[in-house]
């Protein structure tokens, strides 16, 4: 059965460009022009997935997201927009969206989010049908690499053997949005926003970034199989590059 997505954005080309793009990919996609269409259409239809923009005019993505959340709390998700603030991301990821994409995102970047986003939403159903034991969003957040390495990012902890370091908040969100996301390069104004939750250009989110990557690299030098992983991109970002 196609996956059901609905997209929300007052822009009729974006409207237009993400509807085609999912559609080439097999869903079964809907488009509304605005906040208030959005919520009508979840009340009275199912919808798997929606991406919706941040900034319209009337309700607000925000205000859309909060709304969906009581009536189809099962429906994953994606924040898109070309306003990032501070005080939006912090508010979006309150609200439980599975991603923030910054505009314009990539044809690829978005297929990718609405990917993890519906096996995030079946992996949950499962669980809470009792295909597991307990909701997947209660999972501890917890890897561990072949050479013995523990990460518990909910604790913030990384542990080998007798060795063992605790990260900073933002050392600890930066670690989870690579290390969720192996194979995908952020750039750096995603990183900023996603870390530290704010917009910033792309000429000064480098600077903003650097101190921040080099001060995870050197806590990590007693784990090299972890920071051996955390790969820059030059002139573009990083990406987490996963065990093989």
């Amino acid at each position: 059965m196609k996956s059901n997505i609905l997209v929300v954005d007052d822009e009729p080309v974006a409207r237009q460009s993400l509807s085609e793009i999912l559609r080439l990919e097999g869903y079964a996609v809907n488009s509304v022009p605005n906040g208030q269409a959005a919520v009508e259409y979840v009340r009275t239809h199912p919808v798997d997935l929606m991406v919706v923009d941040l900034r319209m005019p009337g309700m607000d993505g925000l205000e859309v997201i909060q709304v969906v959340n009581q009536v189809s709390p099962e429906t994953e998700i994606i924040l898109l927009t070309a306003f990032g603030t501070t005080e939006s991301a912090i508010q979006a990821l309150r609200l439980r969206v599975h991603d923030y994409l910054l505009k314009p995102a990539a044809p690829s970047q978005v297929v990718n989010s609405v990917k993890k986003g519906l096996a995030r939403r079946g992996a949950r159903l499962k669980a809470r049908s009792g295909g597991a034991n307990a909701d997947v969003e209660d999972t501890p957040l917890e890897f561990s690499l072949k050479d013995g390495t523990s990460i518990d990012l909910s604790r913030r902890l990384i542990r080998k053997k007798d060795q063992l370091i605790h990260l900073t908040p933002a050392e600890g969100r930066l670690l989870r949005v690579l290390i969720e996301n192996p194979g995908r390069v952020y750039t750096h104004r995603e990183l900023v926003l996603l870390v530290q939750g704010y917009d910033t250009s792309q000429r000064e989110a480098p600077e903003i970034l650097r101190p921040l990557v080099s001060r995870l690299r050197h806590k990590l030098e007693s784990f090299p199989a972890l920071s051996k992983s955390i790969m820059s991109v030059r002139g573009t970002g990083y990406l987490y590059e996963a065990e093989k």
